[in-house]
């Protein structure tokens, strides 16, 4: 069965997470390695990443990936924003490598006022330049979709393709694939002959061998609206059918499918804990 999970607090703590996402029977967990609004951290003590490694063997966690901070931007034709996107998104690599985490997942940035394909190459250049520099990194970098609100990038699947086929042959790199943002986007994930057209898109532009982690979110917009906005399952634009289609597709059992919807309900209820129920009423329920 795909593996799922939920994007969780490090306060108090990276482990945190970790000790919550077992409370609610997580086989995966995402987190941030540090604040997602600012750039300096403090590095990451030995304590720290051997209490991290020592909770997750023990709770067995069988994912834990990292995002990376919101400020990078590896498209900016800004050249000291850029300069300063690669280190720190360097930065997170070494940090997410000390956790020991299987993936960091990053948006491929917005162009800013200049055109997609030179925003697009500065992005290949950039991650090229950071893998290079780590060639025994076992963390594995993935390009996430995103709505293509504002001059994002990402919003379109050959955006991905050319990201991916400009890096070192051997490149740990890989895509995760949020709901929200492809249905906003414009890619239509219900009914099952929609989905099944999706994902014969997202194979042949830039291959189902090339993702490696999903983002479970429904949209509070409409379908190619090109407007990111999470929602909770089923209470938005995409209700339940795309996420029982996702679910039950054996191409991607054993696969990470984190959460990020929002925390709290309109009464202030946790909702990690009824998203959570409503994914998993619907596995093993063919149409």
């Amino acid at each position: 069965m795909p593996l799922l999970g939920a994007h969780l607090s490090i306060a108090g703590g990276h482990h945190r997470a970790l000790e919550e996402a077992a409370l609610l029977r997580m086989d995966a967990v995402q987190i941030f390695t540090k604040s997602s609004n600012q750039w300096a951290a403090r590095p990451l003590t030995e304590s720290q990443t051997r209490l991290f490694r020592s909770v997750r063997r023990k709770l067995r966690i069988r994912r834990a990936l990292a995002h990376d901070s919101y400020l990078i931007n590896l498209a900016s034709p800004d050249r000291q924003l850029y300069r300063r996107s690669v280190q720190a998104l360097a930065e997170e690599l070494t940090r997410a490598e000390a956790l020991g985490l299987d993936a960091l997942i990053m948006h491929p940035g917005a162009a800013t006022g200049d055109d997609e394909a030179s925003a697009l190459e500065r992005v290949a250049q950039a991650l090229t330049e950071i893998l290079q520099n780590r060639p025994t990194c076992r963390v594995r970098v993935l390009v996430e979709t995103t709505a293509g609100q504002g001059s994002a990038l990402g919003y379109r699947f050959e955006h991905l393709a050319y990201i991916l086929q400009r890096l070192p042959r051997q490149a740990r790199a890989g895509v995760c694939v949020d709901t929200c943002h492809i249905f906003a986007a414009g890619y239509p994930l219900a009914p099952a002959g929609a989905y099944r057209a999706t994902m014969e898109q997202l194979d042949r532009i830039v291959g189902l061998k090339r993702v490696f982690a999903f983002h479970l979110n429904d949209s509070a917009r409409p379908l190619g609206s090109r407007v990111d906005r999470h929602e909770h399952i089923g209470q938005g634009y995409m209700g339940v059918e795309p996420f029982r289609l996702l679910l039950n597709d054996p191409r991607f059992h054993n696969m990470p499918m984190v959460l990020e919807t929002p925390k709290s309900g309109p009464n202030g209820e946790p909702m990690d804990p009824v998203n959570l129920a409503i994914l998993r009423s619907l596995m093993d329920r063919p149409a």
